[in-house]
């Protein structure tokens, strides 16, 4: 069975090879003949995974679709959802309503906290999920980090917490993380200083198939001048793809990093851009 998996290590590949191009299109043919596949059967894993044909997709990879988001889909976010957030009554509803670690439960590490993990297919390739008894609170790709990498990288996040892998206390709530039908929202339990918390909600206004810029999500959280503390909040997100911070870019319309590796970030654009222009 061919697994969505599969199916990311092959625009994995993809991506390598339209880079390699330097910008000029690549037949069909051609790249499927460089990826080991007949044109049909390639168009098929393409269509099956993407929604759209290799031909359209391959707009979606190519090294300007980010410049072309933001001038398309850029999203303003509404500053005035903000105002009193500083309060610390505030944040601790804020908290509360997530279903999160109030600031003082964050700062003990973790302390106390039974974190329930497992390893899940996704649309982009292996991903580590953990979870408390309340939701989701870490979820990272190992395509390009390798899978010891991205557990010691989520885990260390909480280090006085106990471990234990249950991936069947996880499934459902990962299944609906990937949009699969019938599935109730995942629930977050959010596990982060008080200024990610701020940046994380910021990055949730974001929609599905759009962008915005550090710059925009530092003027919405009303602390104009912090990108680089923005910067370093985005990629310190435990919850990628839930909390969006694949679709936060330079105000340039570089991608910036990503935590999980460049490749994911844009393959995570794409994927999303295809299903919103065929919506």
């Amino acid at each position: 069975m061919e697994t969505q998996g599969y199916h990311y290590g092959v625009i994995a590949r993809a991506i390598a090879e339209l880079d390699a191009a330097g910008g000029e299109r690549v037949a069909l043919e051609d790249l499927a003949a460089r990826l080991g596949m007949s044109p049909a059967h390639f168009q098929r894993l393409f269509t099956q995974w993407a929604g759209v044909s290799p031909k359209r997709y391959q707009q979606y990879l190519a090294l300007g679709h980010a410049r072309q988001l933001l001038s398309d889909r850029f999203t303003v976010l509404d500053a005035a959802h903000e105002a009193g957030l500083s309060g610390a009554g505030r944040l601790h509803d804020l908290f509360v309503r997530w279903e999160a670690m109030t600031p003082g439960e964050y700062a003990r590490g973790g302390e106390g906290l039974v974190i329930f993990w497992g390893w899940f297919d996704s649309p982009f390739g292996p991903a580590i999920v953990m979870g408390t008894e309340r939701g989701l609170c870490g979820m990272g790709f190992a395509a390009e980090m390798g899978a010891t990498a991205a557990y010691d990288d989520l885990a260390r996040r909480w280090p006085k917490a106990q471990f234990i892998e249950a991936a069947d206390r996880l499934r459902g709530w990962v299944e609906a993380a990937f949009g699969a039908s019938g599935s109730e929202p995942a629930p977050l339990y959010l596990i982060g200083a008080p200024f990610q918390i701020k940046v994380w909600e910021a990055l949730l206004s974001v929609p599905t198939g759009h962008v915005t810029t550090y710059s925009e999500i530092a003027r919405r959280i009303g602390r104009p001048a912090a990108m680089r503390a923005v910067g370093t909040a985005v990629g310190r997100n435990p919850i990628s793809w839930l909390i969006p911070c694949h679709r936060a870019l330079a105000k340039s319309g570089k991608l910036g990093g990503y935590h999980w590796g460049l490749p994911v970030k844009r393959a995570m654009l794409a994927w999303e851009s295809a299903r919103a222009d065929v919506a």
